[in-house]
C-alpha cells in the first residue's frame, strides 16, 4: 500500500507539472507562435484532476482495504473489503506520514488499521484492547483491563463459507469493553495463552477477535501512535478470491 501511495503522489506531481509547464509556456508565446498541444500534455491535463482528487480522498478522508486473513473473525471475514477513515486519529501527509494536526485518539474496542511494527510496508487490522498506561492481562481466556475482567458470554458456534470455514466449530463469545460489544472466536480445546503487560506511553495494545488464531500484540508487542492509519468503518464488498465466493449480504455492515 505504501508503494501505491508513492506512485500516486509521483503521478499527480508529474502530470501537474507537465500541464502547468505547458500553460506557462503558452502564455509567454505570442499568438502567431502558438502550436497544437502535444499528446502527453493533453493526457496530463485529463489525468491530473482525477489523480489529485483520488490522492486527497485516499490520503485525508477514507481508503479501501481488503481483509486477507482470518485474524479478525467473526467480525471480519477473509475477502471482506472495508472502508477506513483516514482522519480519525490525525491528518498525515502521504508517504512521509508527517502529522499535520491532531483529530482524535483510538478508544478501547475500536477496530483499527495500522502499519505492522516489524514491517511498516504491511497494513494490519486489529482491535484496540489497551491504551497508553493500561495494564492488560489474559487469564483462562478472560481479558482483564487494569485489573477488571471484561464481560464475555458464549453465544453460539461459528459457521461460515469460503476460506473462513476453516474456523467452523469455534465458540463465539460476546465481549464488552468500555460499553462496546463485539464478538470473538475461541477454540476452547486449545490451551489458553496467558500473560500480562503494561502499555507504554504513545503506544497501543492490539488483539485480533480470532483470539486463538491471530498474530498480534501478544506476539510482537505494541503499536506506536505514528503507525496508526485509521479506524475501520464498514464493509463495502465481500469477495473471497481463494474460494471464488461472494456474499453480498455483508455489504454495508458497520464494523463494531
Amino acid at each position: 500500500m505504501a508503494n501505491l501511495e508513492l506512485i500516486l503522489v509521483l503521478a499527480t506531481a508529474v502530470t501537474g507539472l507537465i500541464w502547468l509547464g505547458w500553460v506557462i509556456r503558452r502564455r509567454r508565446r505570442s499568438p502567431e507562435r502558438q502550436r497544437e498541444m502535444p499528446w502527453f500534455v493533453d493526457y496530463s491535463r485529463s489525468f491530473f484532476p482525477v489523480l489529485l482528487i483520488v490522492l486527497i480522498l485516499r490520503s485525508f478522508v477514507a481508503e479501501p482495504f481488503r481483509i486477507p486473513s482470518g485474524s479478525m473473525m467473526p467480525t471480519l471475514l477473509v475477502g471482506d473489503f472495508i472502508m477506513v477513515s483516514k482522519f480519525s486519529y490525525g491528518v498525515r501527509l502521504p508517504v512521509t506520514r508527517t502529522k499535520i494536526f491532531d483529530v482524535g485518539e483510538p478508544e478501547r474496542g475500536e477496530v483499527v488499521v495500522f502499519k505492522y511494527p516489524r514491517n511498516p510496508q504491511e497494513d494490519y487490522i486489529k482491535r484496540v484492547i489497551g491504551l497508553p498506561g493500561d495494564h492488560i492481562a489474559f487469564r483462562d481466556r478472560v481479558l482483564y483491563v487494569n485489573g477488571e475482567p471484561q464481560p464475555a458470554e458464549r453465544v453460539g458456534t461459528f459457521e461460515a463459507e469460503g476460506s473462513s470455514a476453516v474456523m467452523d466449530g469455534a465458540s463465539v463469545f460476546e465481549e464488552t469493553l468500555d460499553g462496546r460489544t463485539y464478538n470473538t472466536l475461541m477454540r476452547e480445546q486449545q490451551l489458553s495463552v496467558d500473560g500480562s503487560v503494561t502499555v507504554p506511553e504513545g503506544h497501543y495494545f492490539m488483539v485480533g477477535d480470532n483470539r486463538d488464531n491471530s498474530n498480534d500484540s501478544r506476539t510482537w508487542g505494541f503499536v506506536s501512535e505514528e503507525l496508526l492509519v485509521g479506524r475501520a468503518l464498514f464493509i463495502w464488498l465481500h469477495w473471497d478470491y481463494n474460494e471464488s465466493y461472494r456474499d453480498f449480504s455483508r455489504i454495508g455492515q458497520a464494523i463494531r
